[in-house]
């Protein structure tokens, strides 16, 4: 799943570790959803959306597989 939080941050001109804080996770939970190597649940990428007064589908990116 690809997502904007990069951009996003930047645009905010958050850290890391502003992000963390304000979500209630680790730093290291925002940087392996930066990476794509974690996938939020439901509950954190509603709280990172309700940060960014977005909609959850305008962050993260799904993408549907044929399995």
């Amino acid at each position: 799943m690809q997502n904007q939080l990069i951009k996003l941050r930047a645009i905010n001109n958050m850290t890391q570790e502003d992000l963390a804080i304000k979500a209630g996770v680790s730093r290291q939970t925002i940087i392996s959803l930066e990476k794509g190597k974690y996938n939020p649940s439901l509950q954190l990428a509603h709280k990172l959306a309700k940060i960014f007064h977005m909609h959850i589908e305008e962050i993260f990116i799904f993408e549907e597989s044929d399995d």
